[in-house]
């Protein structure tokens, strides 16, 4: 058990953690300290990727993604961390997000926010690492390839990551 508080930040907000919450996973943290449950937690060992959450070793570095049911809160220390909930501004959904429901990319949704925010840390990526549009399937599945949906099949999933990724690739941002 530590013994010291972490501080971290969440979806931009300054968190502080108890010493005896820093054992916690992310994925529990999250839930249970912040009631910030959009962050499923399925299989529990890291292996399907639901608990996929962002996170920044700075608040203007590239995001990465981490599994959030595996990750405990100390190792996020000094960290921004990034789950689902801070996608939407207010009740307008993120391209991604509005994508993935037009596109009828879900089904049940559980897998969902991992898909999202794998998807999302992608597309940062994108911005600052040009590629050719024949490169986006490799990119695509080395972001999501390992999440797992027992419902979709992925093409849903799939068509949504590449719609926005080529919006985005066309417009230049």
């Amino acid at each position: 058990m530590s013994t010291a508080e972490v501080k971290i930040h969440v979806n931009g907000r300054p968190v502080t953690v108890v010493a005896a919450d820093t054992d916690m996973s992310l994925a529990e943290f999250l839930h249970e300290r912040l009631d910030l449950t959009g962050t499923k937690v399925c299989c529990g060992i890291g292996v399907c990727r639901a608990c996929t959450v962002g996170v920044r070793s700075r608040h203007d570095a590239l995001m990465e993604k981490t599994l959030a049911c595996v990750t405990p809160v100390s190792a996020a220390a000094n960290q921004y961390i990034y789950t689902v909930e801070s996608l939407a501004d207010g009740a307008r959904l993120s391209p991604l997000q509005q994508t993935f429901l037009e596109s009828f990319a879900f089904q049940c949704g559980y897998c969902t926010p991992g898909f999202l925010m794998a998807a999302t840390a992608m597309l940062e990526h994108l911005k600052t690492y040009r590629m050719s549009a024949d490169q986006l399937e490799t990119e695509i599945d080395a972001w999501v390839g390992e999440n797992l949906c027992r419902c979709t099949g992925y093409v849903k999933y799939r068509e949504a990551i590449r719609k926005v990724a080529q919006m985005q690739m066309k417009r230049g941002a």
